[in-house]
């Protein structure tokens, strides 16, 4: 798995160690991309309900910050976002398509890869979280 150190769209640090006990939910977009801007409601609900684990964090692929900030504060989004403007992580971590969401265990293991539009609030996403979170 690549190595985490990243600082978000608010100013925070993500590390691999800052995420250590934690289950991640790691979401590459974009704005442009129809099946991703339906997927974030769920991510955003995710983030909501969760209370830290586990945590969700977006990557946006290829895009300016600033019409990245203007997407999410029109579509209600506060989840952490990494920018990734020359698209160096979705590279590092074998993204190809979009969305594409890797979820990591609390060990920092990449254990799913998710590609496609999938309900974030769903049964079938509790369940793999589950299965990856921290006993």
């Amino acid at each position: 798995m690549p190595g985490i150190d990243w600082v978000d769209m608010q100013g925070k640090r993500w590390t691999a160690q800052s995420l250590q006990g934690h289950t991640v939910v790691l979401n590459f977009w974009a704005t442009w991309c129809p099946p991703c801007k339906a997927e974030l409601p769920s991510l955003q609900t995710l983030h909501s309900i969760s209370d830290g684990q586990p945590i969700v964090i977006g990557i946006n692929v290829q895009e300016q910050g600033s019409r990245v900030q203007r997407y999410m504060q029109s579509a209600g989004l506060n989840f952490p976002v990494v920018l990734d403007p020359r698209g160096q992580l979705a590279k590092q971590w074998g993204v190809e398509a979009f969305p594409t969401t890797v979820l990591i265990d609390a060990k920092g293991q990449a254990h799913w890869r998710v590609l496609g539009e999938v309900d974030w609030s769903g049964p079938q996403t509790a369940l793999w979280i589950k299965d990856l979170s921290p006993r």
